[in-house]
């Protein structure tokens, strides 16, 4: 029997219409026309819960289906999907279905919120010794006088080995421009009840309390993909500066969790993934410096219009970058290793995968924050490399924690949790601060500005020791914080 295993794949319109003409498809489709109406009450308790649920008609077949998409959600029941024909556009919300359980008395509060209407292709393909479905989905999700266009492929493997699906996945992205797909049609609909967003912050990672180190670190890795996604496709549409920053923060956490990860990690890979994971963030960083020195610096003045140009060339870059195959294949290959990697099976690791994810968490975040506190024990004589290696290691731990933070559940564990990020945070707006300091004089001399009229107020330090007494306090802060995981 094949492992269970789908991946998405975005495309545009027009690779779509040549796709479905090419020679990867080598028989005609079976096609269907489906329309879903998905339901929710006023205030989105079920989306809240990580529930969908949604009516859709095929021919002549109506039929319903509740998801549990939510870790925290999924701990409520038994299953994870509960499927049935109904016989009109009236959900069922009685007690065969969770709904009850979930929303109580509000279970006869919902009602429709949006439609997703597609064209459906699907083919079977034989590809080696595997047998995959392969589906290609045009069509649009609505609510009110707003549409998201959709237009993705889906791949299912039914027999043979997951290698295989992704073989296939690569196949196909040589010869069109596609994407790894982490959008579901239900997230496109509920994205247009609210305002247009401008980028996408870190999500929580949820873990379970039985979850393994392996398990852990697919879930991390998984989120940072999916941040990076997010804030990708925004960056492909327009020059966001709070996407391209939180594009950046994505990569970073996902180069963190490979490092806070590393006793569990073995093969080839890890090095190749880590390097070009290092070049997506310096070409993502380069457009990052001059966004943080623009916000500083005095509009209509000659060096602000040289910083323009210079901010304007580094996002040039980073569309040339995002839009080449060396990303486009990146992307695919991390979750072909997530999924099918050599790391899975490394007898070596055995033990340490296998390991609850609790207690690899916990001797974890201990070795990071006896680091961050070995580390910047005297921040006012550092210099500030020194301090910008108790930056980096704070941001581990930062990262660390959010991490892992799930797997440490209570009242009590959730304050101390929330008063030691907040800890955090303040040592690293402050170290971020002397950090941006720093960097302006190189960013400055690389663009053969530093001797502008108006550079000197951009490299002016007078608040430096102010800052730097701002994060010794928070250093002190951190230290004397109780941790959430002892």
């Amino acid at each position: 029997m094949a492992q269970e295993v789908e991946l998405k794949l975005v495309l545009d319109a027009a690779s779509a219409n040549a796709f479905t003409g090419s020679d990867l498809v080598d028989r005609p489709a079976s096609t269907r026309q489906m329309h879903a109406v998905y339901f929710d009450t006023p205030d989105l308790a079920l989306s809240q819960g990580g529930v969908s649920l949604r009516i859709r008609r095929s021919g002549d077949t109506l039929t319903q289906t509740i998801k549990v998409a939510d870790a925290k959600a999924a701990g409520l029941f038994a299953r994870s999907e509960w499927e049935m024909e109904v016989s009109g556009m009236t959900p069922v919300v009685d007690d065969r279905t969770p709904i009850p359980a979930l929303l109580g008395d509000e279970a006869g509060t919902v009602a429709p919120i949006f439609t997703v209407a597609v064209e459906r292709l699907t083919w079977m393909v034989d590809y080696g010794e595997a047998s995959i479905e392969l589906v290609l989905d045009r069509g649009y999700a609505a609510a009110g006088d707003r549409q998201s266009p959709v237009c993705e492929l889906e791949l299912e493997l039914k027999r043979g080995e997951p290698a295989a699906l992704f073989a296939l996945a690569k196949t196909i992205a040589a010869h069109f421009p596609v994407r790894l797909g982490i959008v579901t049609k239900s997230e496109r609909g509920y994205a247009l009840l609210r305002p247009i967003s401008k980028a996408c912050k870190t999500e929580r990672v949820a873990l379970s309390r039985t979850a393994s180190a392996a398990d852990a670190f697919e879930a991390v890795a998984g989120s940072c993909i999916r941040q990076y996604r997010l804030n990708e496709t925004i960056l492909l549409d327009q020059a966001d500066a709070e996407a391209l920053h939180q594009a950046r923060v994505a990569l970073r956490r996902l180069r963190s969790a490979f490092s806070i990860f590393k006793p569990l990690l073995d093969g080839d890979e890890v090095p190749h993934f880590r390097s070009e994971l290092r070049w997506l963030g310096s070409v993502l960083g380069e457009a990052r410096d001059l966004d943080v020195l623009l916000a500083k610096a005095k509009p209509g003045a000659s060096l602000f219009q040289d910083l323009i140009r210079a901010r304007d060339a580094a996002y040039a870059a980073v569309d040339t970058a995002l839009s080449s195959d060396r990303v486009r294949a990146l992307l695919l290959d991390l979750t072909e290793w997530l999924v099918c990697g050599a790391w899975h099976t490394a007898p070596s690791m055995r033990d340490a995968l296998d390991a609850p994810a609790r207690q690899f968490a916990a001797e974890t975040l201990h070795k990071l924050r006896r680091r961050v506190g070995k580390r910047g024990r005297s921040l006012p004589t550092q210099a500030d490399e020194e301090r910008h290696e108790v930056r980096k290691a704070a941001k581990r731990l930062r990262y660390g924690a959010e991490f892992f933070g799930s797997l440490f559940p209570g009242k009590k564990r959730a304050r101390r949790y929330g008063k030691f990020l907040k800890s955090l945070e303040k040592l690293q707006d402050q170290l971020g601060a002397l950090n941006d300091m720093a960097t302006a004089p190189t960013v400055l001399d690389r663009l053969g500005l530093r001797d502008e009229p108006g550079a000197r107020s951009l490299l002016a330090h007078r608040k430096k020791s102010k800052i730097i007494d701002a994060a010794a306090e928070a250093y002190d802060d951190l230290q004397d914080r109780k941790t959430f995981w002892g």
